[in-house]
């Protein structure tokens, strides 16, 4: 069980927070522009302080946030989201003693909660997502925007899916590529990052450009924490994607630009998830399993030539995802509207921090190694994969 003053927080987070951080999005969409939110809405913006503050100090002097793991994650994310909140409308500009202090009373219970969770001290996407508990049929969010719902709702059901697709690949770890259930595992997989395809094109078709671009994201953006700043939350923060990669053999953690990438995120992500990913990063791909199998002549035995046939088309199905968020979601909803706004150079324009030139060259090589492209400099597992795809072409040819 929470507190009292635990859940008089969760309580303002359901209901005023969201109330007023809505009446203050509908401020800036009257706006000639919507991303400039500075000098509008004053009361509203005190207003929030205010009221986040007064609960946010009752929880600074009850002391006792050792509620259980559950609770205390709960609560971190709480916090996460007034401190988020007061960084979208630019509460700073306000230029109040209080609001200096109030925000300093909300780093200490973050950093506090952080530290004793092993977990950054902002809001991540768990608390939005996977942990994210309905009440009467309602979830957590910002607003009461439609398409903030959307948004939440179908990146928990992406998030779903692929955890379903590591957990069938990593049940198949104890169990082998040979054995007979691997291909009934592959097949679970396939399917969950197909979940996940039609997921994307769900989100693409009905969610609004400009209410994401100008209402949305900007609750994402980097912060200070104390003294230091903590970059926004990523739809990408849970292990299951990364499972996906490391487990197929797509991307490697001896490779230093993907394994900076996971030292990035662990603490984004939950200990639990961070104790799998880790065990994930020292275990041999079922992709070089499959090379071990073919360099042995196993090639033209049924289990091979079964199991291999549904493992490469997981690893397309994988690479199909990685696309389909690059080209259409990536475009869509966040390159196409900087530049239409003239935004791409803002420095906080993303949740990663650096500026949106810069993470859009990131994005594109995480996703050329999740779908093994044949790109000049760059050591995807293409030529792996190839090798595979002939083995079996091979045999058939035979036949």
């Amino acid at each position: 069980m929470s507190t009292v003053k635990a859940e008089n927080l969760d309580h303002w987070i359901r209901n005023g927070f969201r109330d007023l951080n809505t009446d203050l999005e509908a401020l800036y969409n009257q706006q000639p522009n919507p991303n400039a939110v500075v000098g509008i809405g004053h009361e509203l913006k005190r207003q929030l302080v205010r009221d986040g503050t007064k609960l946010v100090s009752d929880l600074l002097n009850e002391g006792n946030t050792d509620e259980g793991f559950d609770n205390g994650f709960n609560l971190l994310g709480n916090v996460g989201f007034f401190m988020a909140a007061c960084r979208r409308h630019e509460v700073s500009e306000l230029n109040l003693p209080d609001i200096d202090a109030a925000l300093k009373k909300a780093a200490a219970l973050s950093l506090q909660l952080g530290a004793s969770l092993g977990v950054v001290p902002r809001f991540a996407s768990a608390h939005l997502e996977t942990h994210n508990q309905a009440i009467n049929g309602i979830s957590k969010s910002f607003t009461h925007l439609a398409d903030e719902s959307l948004f939440i709702e179908y990146n928990t059901r992406g998030v779903l899916a692929f955890i379903r697709a590591s957990e069938a690949l990593l049940n198949i770890l104890p169990l082998g590529v040979s054995h007979p259930i691997t291909h009934d595992l592959l097949v679970v997989a396939k399917r969950a990052l197909d979940d996940v395809v039609k997921n994307n094109q769900a989100l693409f078709d009905q969610l609004d450009t400009d209410r994401f671009f100008f209402n949305i994201r900007p609750y994402y953006k980097p912060h200070y924490v104390g003294l230091r700043e903590y970059r926004g939350a990523n739809a990408g923060d849970f292990s299951g994607i990364n499972v996906i990669d490391l487990l197929l053999g797509l991307c490697r953690a001896d490779d230093a630009y993907y394994s900076q990438l996971l030292v990035d995120k662990f603490l984004f992500m939950r200990p639990e998830d961070q104790l799998v990913l880790r065990d994930c990063m020292r275990r041999t791909s079922l992709l070089d399993e499959f090379l071990v199998s073919l360099n042995e002549g196993k090639s033209d035995t049924d289990w091979y030539q079964r199991n291999l046939s549904e493992f490469l088309k997981v690893c397309k199905a994988h690479g199909d995802t990685a696309i389909q968020h690059h080209t259409m979601l990536i475009e869509k909803f966040i390159e196409k509207p900087a530049e239409k706004a003239s935004l791409t150079d803002q420095q906080d324009l993303t949740a990663s921090g650096p500026p949106l030139p810069i993470m859009l060259k990131g994005l594109k090589k995480l996703c050329d190694l999740r779908s093994a492209a044949n790109v000049d400099g760059l050591n995807t597992r293409h030529d792996d994969l190839m090798t595979l795809q002939r083995s079996i072409e091979e045999r058939n040819y035979a036949r």
